[in-house]
């Protein structure tokens, strides 16, 4: 199978500013990615090129077999899933969760004059039930907690069927329960061989879901390392990439991180 995603010595500058510098970055069909690094790193632009919102200011990026600025994106962007806190900015407040879910037939964000076929609301229906938000398809999407909100973003993405599900953050700002159920969903969802590539931004080891088996370390722009989660999420590279002596903890595939306390004199 081919690569859905390939980097090759990709940099973006904008206003003279490299946000992105020479990146080299290939993921495969049945792989899931985890993609860390500080405020500032390039994390949100490296996604941004993933779901072919963005070329690069050199280099080339193909995304699902497809070069930017050589292909159809109107044809392109339906087979990626997206979910982000932009794009749920743009999504009606008065919205149900199941028009929320169905409009990604439509790649709209809001119910219009669209004609929806029976097989599209059986669908939104099961993806809904996947989730746990089943119960929720009648609720508006203004009056649903964080948690809930994530996972109708989620939802959404998947419903297409996408061949690279991208993630931006989806833990962010989520309270203990409610990151922790978000998590178990998509560790699942990630242990299923039928389910896409997925690419998944976070800033912290501890949102790192079970079933993610690679790692991508961003730094200033530069991949600071990549590969299985194994090798890459280790006390010093984290160290190295965050400028802080950090202390890396592992219980049964999940990750926590703390600054390493100075010894006492």
């Amino acid at each position: 199978m081919a690569s859905v995603l390939k980097l090759e010595d990709v940099s973006v500058v904008r206003d003279e500013n490299s946000i992105l510098d020479s990146v080299n970055w290939t993921v495969e069909p049945d792989e899931r990615w985890v993609v860390l690094g500080p405020n500032g790193a390039g994390k949100t632009t490296l996604l941004q090129i993933a779901a072919a919102a963005m070329h690069p200011t050199s280099g080339v990026a193909t995304v699902l077999g497809e070069p930017l600025g050589h292909s159809d994106l109107a044809e392109l962007r339906p087979r990626l899933g997206f979910a982000s806190s932009a794009l749920a900015r743009r999504i009606p407040r008065n919205e149900t969760v199941l028009d929320v879910v169905m409009t990604a037939a439509y790649a709209v964000t809001g119910r219009w004059n669209e004609e929806y076929e029976e097989i599209d609301e059986r669908r939104a229906h099961r993806v809904l039930s996947e989730w746990n938000l089943d119960h929720l398809a009648e609720r508006t999407f203004g009056n649903l907690s964080d948690g809930e909100q994530k996972r109708v973003q989620i939802a959404r993405a998947v419903m297409t069927d996408p061949e690279i599900l991208l993630l931006d953050e989806p833990a962010a700002s989520l309270d203990l329960g409610g990151r922790e159920e978000l998590l178990q969903l998509l560790g699942g969802y990630a242990s299923d061989p039928r389910s896409p590539a997925i690419i998944m931004v976070t800033h912290h080891v501890e949102e790192i879901p079970l079933g993610f088996g690679n790692a991508l370390l961003l730094t200033d722009g530069r991949v600071a390392a990549q590969g299985t989660v194994a090798d890459v999420i280790t006390s010093e590279r984290l160290s190295d990439t965050f400028g802080l002596q950090i202390e890396l903890t592992e219980q049964d595939g999940r990750y926590s991180a703390r600054a390493r306390q100075a010894a006492a004199e």
